[in-house]
């Protein structure tokens, strides 16, 4: 428990939740795709515990939308059986029939532009207060992304005259620079960059978010965050599962475009961001943006060199899959941020499927000492390492060198850790409960800007074409369970390090 203080959500703006909700007292979210698998198994239960928690505007009310043919009754009852698969100890059916309350469904075919005239008639009706914001979330299949925004702009449902219009866009944002640019473009000729709240759950993981607080909330982490301290950083997010039932859409996007464009990009530039001078959305985005741009690109033989990439064995006989395909299932990068902070520290980024364990885990990994004092017979010496276990344990652990007792001078590796499940008796929310009502209130402090997509996809667009061309590393095959490839130690061994493979190290 001794780092228990280092975990406090010491930032305002989750304490300004019912300031907010004074001021909105009326709200209105629409779900896109409200039949599909995210509704029901992320957004839905995620709405209902918000519920529970008095967090949601006093008058609100959910409105599914999507082509089958429901009716509300319907659509509650389906979802009243996953929200409580979901939920788990948290279902109650008492609360469940005090949100049913709030449940409307309307079918409604994105292409079809009278089933938009319909549903503005519908929402127009529903909503009694003259003042009232809406939050449209598409869960929608991404090619359906543009049209649906078309539709709302042809239909004069994003004009705020009567209160604020927000747009939450799920992943993918774009399959490559060129696409996502497109898409930035059709949804600023409808919203403001302000309205577009793009979202990446791996942000509203509280690990994450706590991230902020253990570098800027605290004294004693600030001096030694530098090159003068740190080695190199390691963010693993490895996956157990094997691809499935995914394989259709795995094998045109790959591990590249699945995890590193978003997911590890954004844990980079949270563990290299400068502080912002307050906690506000822009301006938290504007240091992340900084990083992004410093992050050095790669040219040539450089791809070979810094980038590996696997396939477990089997990922080609799966559903979906190409028997001669040569999607990457696990890849690891080294990237250099080359700003006066981390000039000379190496990030090493690495994602996989069918891997030894789901762990999600950023190792910051110190100097070795300038003098090894207690050098014989010590064991580990230099092993300092700060770990920050974003799933499935959540919590943080500090590695470094202690006596052994009654051992003379020898040394050993000793850590202090702090775990959410012990230092804390609430359950940890699903990250979508706090990113869903950010947007709800218009924090965008965890969502991803514009620039800040398109700058991400600069970085993985050049390794994307690489590897299909000549400068391709070999594509390494790897067994179901393991730490990926086996050249992957000895491509992260020829820069004179080694991967931290421990899931999790937080029990």
């Amino acid at each position: 428990m001794l780092l228990v203080g280092l975990y406090c959500r010491a930032f305002s703006h989750n304490c300004h939740y019912a300031e907010s909700l004074r001021r909105i007292m009326d709200q209105t979210i629409v779900i896109f795709g409200a039949s599909g698998d995210l509704t029901s198994r992320k957004l839905i239960p995620a709405l209902y515990e918000l519920s529970q928690k008095n967090r949601l505007p006093k008058n609100y009310r959910v409105v599914g939308v999507s082509r089958s043919p429901l009716t509300t009754e319907e659509w509650k009852q389906k979802l009243k059986t996953t929200t409580s698969e979901f939920s788990g100890s948290n279902f109650s059916p008492t609360g469940w029939s005090q949100f049913a309350n709030q449940l409307h469904y309307l079918a409604c075919d994105i292409d079809r532009s009278s089933d938009f005239r319909k549903l503005g008639d519908y929402l127009n009706e529903l909503e009694s207060d003259a003042s009232n914001g809406r939050l449209y979330y598409l869960a929608t299949l991404p090619h359906l992304y543009t049209q649906a925004v078309t539709q709302l702009g042809d239909h004069n449902m994003a004009a705020e005259e009567a209160g604020p219009r927000r747009v939450v866009i799920e992943k993918p944002f774009g399959t490559d620079l060129k696409s996502a640019h497109q898409l930035n473009q059709a949804l600023h000729s409808v919203f403001d960059e302000k309205q577009i709240f793009r979202i990446d759950h791996y942000l509203g993981k509280e690990t994450v978010q706590n991230l902020l607080v253990l570098r800027f909330a605290n004294s004693i982490f600030e001096p030694i965050w530098n090159r003068n301290y740190i080695d190199h950083v390691q963010i693993t997010v490895a996956e157990e599962l094997e691809v499935g039932r995914r394989g259709g859409y795995y094998d045109s996007a790959g591990v590249l475009r699945d995890f590193f464009q978003n997911h590890l990009l954004q844990l980079l530039t949270i563990t290299a961001m400068e502080a912002p001078p307050r906690f506000e959305a822009d301006l938290v985005r504007d240091e992340k943006v900084k990083v992004l741009r410093a992050i050095r690109p790669l040219h040539q033989q450089e791809f070979a060199r810094n980038t590996i990439r696997g396939q477990y064995a089997g990922y080609r006989h799966e559903p979906g899959v190409a028997r001669d395909s040569q999607t990457a299932t696990y890849a690891a990068i080294q990237l250099q941020v080359d700003n006066w902070r981390w000039n000379g520290v190496p990030f090493y980024l690495r994602s996989g499927k069918a891997m030894s364990c789901r762990t999600t885990q950023i190792v910051i990994h110190f100097r070795e000492p300038p003098h090894l004092l207690f050098g014989a017979g010590a064991t580990g010496i230099g092993e300092n390492r700060l770990v920050i276990q974003i799933q499935p344990a959540e919590g943080i652990q500090l590695h470094f060198q202690s006596k052994v007792p009654d051992g003379g001078m020898r040394s050993r590796l000793a850590s202090l850790d702090f775990r959410f499940q012990t230092g804390y008796t609430e359950q940890l929310p699903d990250a979508y409960q706090p990113l869903l009502l950010d947007a709800i209130n218009g924090d965008a402090s965890l969502f991803a800007r514009s620039d800040e997509v398109e700058l991400a996809w600069q970085i993985v667009d050049p390794i994307l074409y690489a590897w299909q061309n000549e400068q391709a590393p070999p594509l390494e095959f790897y067994e179901p369970g393991e730490w990926g490839p086996t050249n992957s130690h000895q491509w992260i061994q020829q820069f004179q390090r080694k991967w931290f493979d421990v899931c999790p190290v937080i029990h």
